[in-house]
């Protein structure tokens, strides 16, 4: 029989605990400091506390009983009778799908992502394991992780790199086909790249991850992956053939062939190369052949549609990289280059992954449908002789994983009012329907709980931030409890605008303070390392929690990450996104916000114009742009404080006898009802086996073995 120090083990690794926070709470109830210490993670939890301790605390708390309860349900998860995917997915069961991205956003404890690229990789790695789809994720082990964001006296933001060990990590050694640990090599210039291959488990989902800390590498080529996005473009086109190249390899080398790829963004699209390169030198095919059969199983997403977001490699440096493909393509290295450039003929262009995904894949999609139509606009380039509407480029909008971002208590409400098993049935919008008999003023004190947490982890981190600078500590404490609470977290760039609100201080500063009526702001995010203007709109926003006008009702939540976000979106009234339109690819934190009783004040852009029905949340303007972006703007403040001062506002605050806000709540329950059946990973990954995989599995069965 296990000992419970081996039962708690086989829990942690499996990243299915990720979802279950009763999992979670286990380990947070072993050692609580040790817990928030370790990232949260019940790896090193378990490495930390002595027998001993836990003997202690399994009588103290249960852990026994508990632990083994988490056990058969993670049994019973990997081992279903039928899944959605058994149904309909069937012909993907014996050849998966490849989904390489080169960020994946699981957990906090795993900080191999940077933002919302990420963070949809992991959550569409969740809805896959749910819906018992087969599919194998791909991507890089960067050692050093991303970066913590520290802020100093004058809020301008530190990137603190925090290198993590192996056995801190639910990862063990992929095996290959013989095995062996598996092992893969990537042809660069003048040498030979060798990477390790590691293995996690997401529920019933393999994440497979390249670290390029090989013995046999040099010192240098050991550091290759050690940073997600670091370095310059000689390291990040090393990088993206590690990813391509080397991830399809991977695959390979562990015995799993993929009916499909799954490009997540141009980062990886050098598997398409590498494909039709394998399919030359094993199976004799004519090179043209290999690239058209390579295409039609080949499914590309992109995220970006702002032009200057998508790799460019200057041409020599990209024919240097790609010879040995080019080699073992047989073809002329002119030919492959071609892929990757907006006019083939142009021989001294930039190479574009973006435009190689684009060109050679057999379906290619933005992320919401106005982002279809920035997509279809920003690369008609590549089919001049189509109408902009007829450009091969349609639309999967976005979904979050809701079980990832949902608070316990939420869950706990809707187990009571949609059924026990209401996760299930989370597409069928004939089940929210019940939202509207739930008890408006049940929801409303959760509501209250999960916002005081909110404040108590803004107030620490406030504190500690302020302790570490040398900084008074803001008395009385930042955040008034009972204030209506809008939240603002994201990527920090100037296209987002994270200080429009800011625009008139005067007349925020009224807003915000009126005592009757006060609003509190919460901001969080960070700026690429290397991303000056993001660093100094940080700073600009960062210093108005100084300044004796905010201090008290605006706080800034330093090192936005995974478990910041999870509070932030749990404990919010509402959630304010105002990006220039049509710069939103789609924008999932909203979402989050939705199944967790916040309301979304968004411009029309990205996901929320197709979203909005006029009672659902708040729309800032009505989706019409001025040519002059100054003049946009002051349009765009001036339309958020109206809505503020006039609606949202006022509406918070008109209670009943109970002290409900009836018709703030008769708008969140419509919220919830019409928008969280719709905007969720399990109807996402739903709409690519639909729409992409299946087709693409069906042309690669008829073509290759």
């Amino acid at each position: 029989m296990d000992t419970l120090q081996q039962k708690l083990q086989k829990l942690t690794q499996n990243l299915w605990w990720t979802w279950r926070p009763e999992v979670r709470a286990i380990f947070r109830d072993i050692d609580h400091k040790v817990y928030h210490e370790a990232h949260r993670n019940p790896v090193r939890v378990l490495r930390q506390v002595t027998p001993a301790f836990l003997d202690q605390r399994a009588s103290e708390v249960d852990i026994t009983t508990r632990s083994d309860r988490a056990l058969r349900q993670l049994e019973e998860y990997l081992n279903p009778l039928t899944t959605w995917g058994l149904v309909h997915a069937g012909t993907l069961l014996s050849r998966p799908v490849a989904y390489f991205c080169a960020e994946f956003g699981i957990h906090e404890c795993l900080p191999i992502y940077s933002g919302g690229l990420g963070i949809l990789a992991g959550d569409h790695l969740k809805g896959a394991s749910n819906l018992g789809v087969p599919l194998v994720g791909v991507g890089l082990l960067y050692h050093q992780g991303y970066t913590t964001q520290q802020l100093d006296a004058s809020f301008w933001q530190h990137d603190i790199t925090e290198p993590f060990e192996i056995q801190d990590l639910p990862l063990v050694a992929a095996l290959d086909t013989t095995g062996q640990p598996a092992r893969v090599h990537v042809e660069l210039p003048g040498r030979i790249v060798w990477a390790k291959v590691w293995e996690a488990k997401v529920g019933r989902i393999r994440l497979i991850l390249l670290d390029t800390r090989d013995d046999a590498n040099s010192e240098e080529d050991q550091g290759l992956a050690a940073r997600l996005y670091g370095g310059d473009q000689r390291m990040r086109i090393q990088q993206e053939l590690l990813l391509g190249v080397g991830g399809s390899r991977a695959l390979r080398a562990l015995g799993i062939t993929a009916s499909v790829y799954h490009l997540n963004e141009g980062h990886s699209a050098f598997a398409i190369l590498e494909r039709a390169r394998h399919r030359v030198q094993h199976d004799g095919l004519d090179p043209w052949l290999a690239m058209k059969e390579s295409a039609q199983a080949t499914v590309f997403t992109t995220h970006t549609p702002v032009d200057a977001g998508h790799d460019r490699f200057p041409a020599d440096l990209a024919a240097e990289h790609l010879r040995s493909l080019a080699d073992g393509l047989r073809l002329p290295l002119e030919d492959v280059m071609a892929f990757g450039r907006v006019n083939p003929n142009d021989h001294g262009a930039p190479f574009m992954p973006t435009v190689l995904a684009l060109k050679q894949s057999r379906t290619a999609n933005a992320v919401s449908a106005l982002h279809g139509n920035v997509s279809r606009a920003m690369w008609n380039c590549l089919w001049p002789d189509l109408k902009e509407e007829n450009v091969p480029i349609g639309h999967i909008t976005n979904g979050v994983h809701t079980h990832t971002w949902l608070s316990s208590e939420l869950n706990q409400l809707f187990q009571t009012h949609l059924g026990t098993n209401w996760l299930d049935g989370i597409v069928r919008p004939d089940m929210w329907t019940k939202i509207e008999s739930m008890d408006s003023a049940e929801l409303w004190e959760i509501k209250q709980v999960l916002k005081a947490r909110l404040i108590r982890l803004a107030r620490d981190r406030s504190n500690r931030l302020h302790e570490r600078n040398g900084l008074p500590i803001v008395m009385p404490p930042p955040l008034d409890p009972d204030a209506l609470t809008i939240g603002f977290a994201r990527r920090f760039v100037p296209y987002k605008r994270p200080d429009l609100l800011f625009r008139n201080l005067d007349r925020i500063a009224a807003l915000i303070n009126n005592p009757q009526r006060p609003v509190n702001l919460l901001f969080a995010g960070r700026a690429h390392p290397a991303d000056g203007p993001g660093k100094a709109l940080i700073q600009r926003v960062g210093q108005f929690t100084e300044d004796p006008r905010f201090r008290n009702r605006v706080a800034f939540v330093e090192n936005y990450n995974i478990h910041v976000g999870r509070n932030l979106y749990q404990g919010v009234d509402a959630w304010l996104n105002n990006p220039q339109r049509p710069l939103e690819a789609c924008g999932t934190s909203g979402m989050k916000v939705v199944a967790n009783g916040g309301l979304h004040i968004s411009v029309l852009d990205g996901w929320w114009a197709e979203a909005y029905d006029g009672e659902n949340g708040f729309a800032i303007g009505n989706g019409e742009i001025h040519s002059n972006q100054d003049i946009q703007d002051e349009r765009d403040f001036e339309d958020l404080l109206s809505l503020l001062e006039n609606v949202i506002v006022p509406m918070y605050y008109e209670r009943d006898a109970q002290g409900v806000p009836r018709q703030w709540m008769h708008r969140v329950k419509r919220s919830i009802r019409t928008l969280a059946w719709r905007f969720n990973a399990d109807r996402m990954v739903m709409d690519y086996v639909r729409n992409c995989y299946l087709p693409a599995a069906t042309a690669s069965s008829c073509q290759m073995p």
